[in-house]
């Protein structure tokens, strides 16, 4: 397949946009910080969205800092997923209007082709039981046609006897898996499924492979314990392998890479994208944007 060819199949991107230091510019202002992101990478998993729903005049402010062709992949609110432990619902007269507010949100990203999906991520103690399968078909009912990507954190839902099971449900039901690439720590983390689950996408987060890191929930600067992690260069061709092989049953594949503790999350992305023989984007501080900005050329001129 043309490098071409993958650019329109493989997006390839990081979790959040605020805190890729390498690729802004010295000072850049932090609202300032998407837009310079989006000459990076083609999509981004905006992790705001899990500690408060923005506002639809928020989303359209974001729509407008992106060029065409870009894509989010909306991470749900908390109190959607039991992540609060039902601290969210206070703000909402019921669980129901929480996800209408959320779904209004994200229409908007929806409406001007920038929506690529949302993000279920459920915790660690969302077990599979029969309560929780009744949650996600709940949660799927009420998001009404969105594009729902899913994730587990609880390795009971893959575990044999299991794993088909959750497979099918989740393609019955019409869930794009979420597959991930984590530490295998105990119950609160699951193995790499390779297995799509519908033909039109396919989602990949790299957590990294911080085994004594993982399981650091109780410490005051857990996420950055967690997520302490450089893929070298074998894990990243198994990744392009595994891509590879995927994109013979998906049309196309978004990878999030959430190891950006130490600031190896933009790293590795390129490195990726460059096994892949793809373009791995501009370097920051290019001279051409000097005269990109407003002004600048008719001055020169």
């Amino acid at each position: 397949m043309s490098s071409e060819g993958l650019a329109q199949r493989v997006h390839i991107g990081l979790s959040g946009w605020g805190d890729h230091d390498k690729l802004y510019d010295e000072g850049a202002k932090a609202g300032d910080r998407l837009g310079m992101y989006a000459r990076h990478f083609p999509v981004v998993e905006m992790d705001n969205s899990f500690y408060a729903i923005p506002s639809p005049e928020q989303m359209g402010k974001w729509c407008d800092q992106t060029p065409e062709g870009f894509g989010f992949i909306v991470k749900a609110f908390q109190g959607m997923t039991g992540h609060d432990r039902g601290k969210g619902k206070s703000y909402y007269p019921n669980t129901k209007a929480m996800f209408d507010a959320f779904k209004q949100s994200v229409e908007v990203l929806r409406e001007k082709g920038k929506l690529r999906a949302v993000l279920f991520q459920y915790p660690p103690w969302f077990q599979c039981e029969r309560k929780h399968v009744e949650i996600l078909k709940r949660t799927r009912e009420w998001m009404g046609d969105a594009p729902l990507a899913l994730e587990f954190r609880h390795q009971s839902w893959f575990e044999p006897g299991m794993r088909e099971k959750t497979l099918a449900f989740m393609q019955d039901e019409g869930w794009i898996h979420s597959i991930v690439d984590e530490p295998q720590a105990g119950a609160g983390s699951v193995p790499t499924v390779l297995e799509p689950t519908r033909e039109d996408a396919v989602m990949i987060r790299l957590h990294g492979r911080n085994m004594n890191g993982w399981n650091s929930g109780g410490q005051e600067n857990w996420r950055e314990v967690r997520y302490l992690y450089r893929y070298n260069d074998e894990e990243l061709r198994e990744w392009r392998d595994h891509v590879l092989k995927l994109l013979k049953h998906v049309r196309q594949c978004w990878m999030i890479f959430n190891n950006n503790s130490g600031g190896d999350a933009s790293d590795n992305a390129k490195q990726l994208l460059q096994l892949l023989g793809m373009d791995s984007g501009p370097e920051p501080l290019r001279q051409l944007d000097w005269f990109e900005l407003p002004g600048i050329s008719q001055e020169i001129e």
